[in-house]
């Protein structure tokens, strides 16, 4: 037998989970590996915030990565891609403590740029302290802006 039933969205709504399937469409959407988002933190794939600078001399990479550790981190160097490969572990050890609210995510990670043109990949050096990690990619000679003299006859 069909029944007709009034319709209630409020009544078994969960915004949480409407969020996390928003999020999750719109990662799988853009490319990227949708990340788990329960109600106890966020553990999987995450991608740390990163800016990229440009001066005369060089880019600047840099990325945001606290608590995660200096031996938990990898950058490579390959077919002109910079590749940030990384993981913040979550630890729960203390059996003490409660966690009422966990948002921040934990798990691997990576990132990766095409190294722009004029870049030298030979030179490539990277900083770690803080959470702040900082790659240092120097530009060749030939690709560094240079003035020339105009003679006035």
């Amino acid at each position: 037998m069909n029944a007709l039933t009034k319709w209630d969205p409020f009544k078994d709504w969960d915004p949480v989970r409407e969020l996390d399937e928003f999020q999750n469409r719109l990662t799988s959407f853009f490319g990227q590996a949708p990340a788990w988002r329960g109600r106890e933190g966020n553990f999987g794939s995450w991608a740390p915030a990163v800016d990229i600078i440009e001066d005369d001399k060089e880019f600047l990479v840099k990325a945001d990565l606290p608590e995660v550790k200096k031996e938990d981190l990898q950058i490579n160097v390959e077919n002109g891609m910079l590749v940030i490969h990384g993981e913040r572990k979550f630890e729960r050890e203390d059996k003490k403590k409660r966690y009422h609210r966990t948002e921040r995510s934990f798990g691997s990670f990576t990132r990766s740029f095409s190294l722009p043109e004029g870049a030298d990949s030979t030179k490539i050096r990277a900083e770690f302290k803080d959470g702040l990690l900082q790659v240092h990619i120097p530009k060749s000679e030939m690709a560094k802006p240079k003035q020339i003299e105009v003679k006035v006859e």
